[in-house]
């Protein structure tokens, strides 16, 4: 299967070359494909003719999306459904990233595929409209929503954790934002697997369970043999975010468990994540 990776050099765009390696990709970082220019995206579809598009370019800086809120827009609303009306030209299928953002997080229990969204912020609104543009462009389009992605390649969260409490700490961690932590490696795994299905419509993909960021920390922490570290509860209100995020926001997964896709439980996936990169349970940073 031909499949091309827009956002292909970041951090699920690598892990998704791993998971695709008997496939032939092209992944194609923001240098080489702006997927806000129409005529560029055109261009590489044309030349690469893909069966599937993995869309996962997008801008995920909630504080960037709040202050610069058409530019989130821009590229993750319009950008996606530029993606989608190339693959309606070129008669390729696409898969689409998006997020629990969506959602506001008044329900308390997670969000089926089928909940309907409400966005609180500007990066879920921008992430909302880029699904709603690519269901109006192409039939052949999948949706993938997932959460607190971390994995190789970047200082995401656990690195962030273990760097702060390298430094003696101590950690302030918010306790009432709750989702699901997420590998790339395992997310792969599954948008793998979708893609080799041939599936549409919406999915929900995360690592199993739901913690908050305080929880995440503490179990990062502990895996990594720092938990001797101070960690300070506070609230999102407290903390002072200039942006609302929703309060629980974890994910069913509901639709692509029917065709036998699941993730594991976050905390197995967090201790291949440490062993990764060289941080072994029970060792010290």
């Amino acid at each position: 299967m031909r499949i091309l990776i827009t956002g292909g050099q970041g951090q699920l765009g690598r892990a998704l070359q791993e998971a695709l390696a008997a496939d032939e990709v092209e992944a194609a970082g923001h240098p080489d494909l702006d997927i806000t220019d129409r005529e560029q995206v055109f261009r590489t579809l044309s030349r690469f003719e893909p069966d599937v598009v993995i869309h996962a370019a997008a801008w995920t800086d909630t504080a960037g999306c709040e202050r610069h809120p058409s530019h989130a827009l821009r590229v993750n609303s319009e950008g996606a459904g530029i993606v989608a009306e190339a693959c309606r030209e070129r008669d390729a299928a696409m898969l689409s990233v998006s997020t629990n953002e969506v959602f506001d997080g008044d329900k308390g229990e997670p969000y089926l595929e089928t909940d309907t969204p409400n966005p609180i912020n500007a990066y879920g609104r921008s992430k909302l409209e880029g699904e709603e543009r690519v269901k109006k462009a192409l039939q052949k389009h999948c949706i993938v929503r997932t959460s607190w992605l971390y994995g190789p390649g970047r200082d995401s969260f656990p690195e962030k954790i273990i760097g702060g409490a390298r430094k003696g700490g101590p950690l302030r961690l918010v306790t009432d934002e709750i989702a699901s932590p997420t590998w790339t490696v395992d997310l792969a795994q599954g948008i793998a697997g979708l893609v080799h299905e041939r599936a549409t419509g919406v999915y929900h993909l995360t690592n199993s369970g739901s913690a908050s960021r305080k929880d995440w920390a503490e179990e990062i922490l502990l895996r990594a043999g720092l938990n001797d570290i101070s960690i300070q509860p506070a609230t999102q209100a407290e903390y002072g975010a200039p942006f609302r995020k929703p309060l629980f926001s974890a994910l069913a997964n509901v639709s692509a468990a029917r065709l036998g896709i699941t993730l594991r439980p976050w905390q197995e996936a967090l201790a291949d994540h440490l062993q990764r990169a060289q941080l072994p349970e029970g060792a010290t940073a």
